[in-house]
């Protein structure tokens, strides 16, 4: 049995050790990826998976793989992506050049998702695409674009449900059971490991995206978090979140005005 007392020792070894700062992150769900973590791997006690944690930096990277979450899809929720081409790109597109932040941005799956929908609207060229994790391994995902072939029919659907019209194959090249991304998509995309809970704002962006990431934090690190985005937008910019996140109860929420019910919100201070 995992008691509260442990899970703050830990937390304090990952913070002294490594600068990992897990402290604000939903305490239930650190637990349940903790306690999964030892039934995997077989630790006999939670002494011992302290223990390779303070002492084994190989180990180190495997736990912020496991406790981090890595869910993610191509046009996961196509409404929204249809919201973001029909009401959010012909405006970006008024720009000489677009940002776009994808925090949080896990293996990649969604930052592909938005290239595409750039090149659609002749916008890729004059875009950036900031594609940033914590955790240095999924981002190697995204640098390669390369994902389950098994994956694309369902990817497929999903791009058609958000109003795409072309051959979604045309966008990636089967091998061996892998579908490799065009280069035209990746070469856009720069990539850089970044914690929320403790970077600063590094660029100003016309569109942020940061979905079904804060649902695993508290509401004082969201509310930093939200601050951070806040700073991190240009005039006039666009946040986008995931179904469950909100900024009703945030200290910016003031600043900006829900596009629709995609949560989607247009900065208006």
């Amino acid at each position: 049995m995992i008691e509260e007392e442990d899970i703050d020792l830990l937390l304090s070894d990952l913070f002294d050790l490594y600068g990992y700062d897990f402290t604000r992150y939903s305490r239930a769900s650190l637990k349940r990826r903790v306690v999964r973590l030892c039934s995997l791997d077989k630790f006999p006690s939670f002494a011992e998976l302290r223990y390779r944690v303070r002492n084994d930096p190989t180990y180190l990277k495997r736990f912020v793989e496991e406790v981090t979450v890595n869910v993610t899809e191509m046009f996961r929720d196509p409404a929204f992506y249809q919201s973001l081409r029909e009401e959010v790109l012909p405006v970006l597109g008024t720009k000489p050049f677009i940002r776009i932040w994808h925090a949080g941005c896990s293996t990649g799956e969604e930052v592909y998702s938005m290239a595409i929908l750039l090149k659609e609207a002749n916008l890729l060229r004059r875009s950036l695409l900031y594609a940033t994790d914590l955790n240095p391994s999924v981002l190697e995902k995204v640098r390669k674009g390369i994902f389950p072939l098994a994956l694309m029919k369902q990817y497929s659907e999903s791009y058609i449900a958000s109003g795409g019209a072309q051959d979604f194959s045309s966008y990636y090249t089967a091998q061996y059971g892998q579908a490799k991304f065009n280069n035209e998509l990746s070469e856009k995309i720069i990539i850089s490991t970044h914690n929320l809970v403790s970077d600063s704002s590094f660029n100003e962006f016309d569109l942020i995206l940061c979905r079904n990431v804060l649902i695993y934090f508290d509401k004082d690190l969201q509310d930093r978090v939200l601050k951070l985005f806040d700073a991190s937008l240009g005039a006039l910019g666009y946040l986008a979140l995931g179904t469950k996140e909100t900024l009703k109860f945030s200290a910016v929420q003031n600043k900006f005005k829900q596009l629709n019910r995609e949560k989607i919100w247009k900065k208006i201070i």
